[in-house]
């Protein structure tokens, strides 16, 4: 029995690491702000996810997401930079330029 439990939550396990392995791009947003989004295609070589709060609560929870939309940059399971919309749903203007600059920086320090 309990071999059984740990099969059927071995996939929920690996889905909730893999968001955040190597260097990866995760949005947290909801329908009401799918407007103030940003896109993720710049960084489709990279690890990109967008969740939303409807289906993916616990994640949410699990990384203290207060304000939507939150883009937060991750590197080997652990937080680069987060950003935040403020009180008009909207992330600073600067989000995808400065998300570029800690990308090339950890590319950088690879070498």
């Amino acid at each position: 029995m309990k071999t059984w439990i740990i099969l059927l939550l071995f996939p929920i396990y690996l889905n909730a690491q893999n968001y955040k392995s190597d260097i990866s791009v995760v949005q947290f947003s909801a329908p009401f702000t799918k407007d103030s989004e940003i896109s993720l295609k710049p960084f489709k070589d990279y690890n990109t996810y967008t969740f939303c709060i409807t289906e993916k609560p616990k994640f949410f929870e699990k990384e203290k997401i207060l304000f939507l939309p939150t883009v937060i940059l991750f590197y080997n399971n652990k937080e680069v930079i987060r950003f935040e919309s403020d009180i008009s749903l909207k992330l600073p203007e600067d989000t995808e330029k400065v998300l570029t600059n800690h990308i090339d920086k950890i590319i950088e320090s690879k070498f």
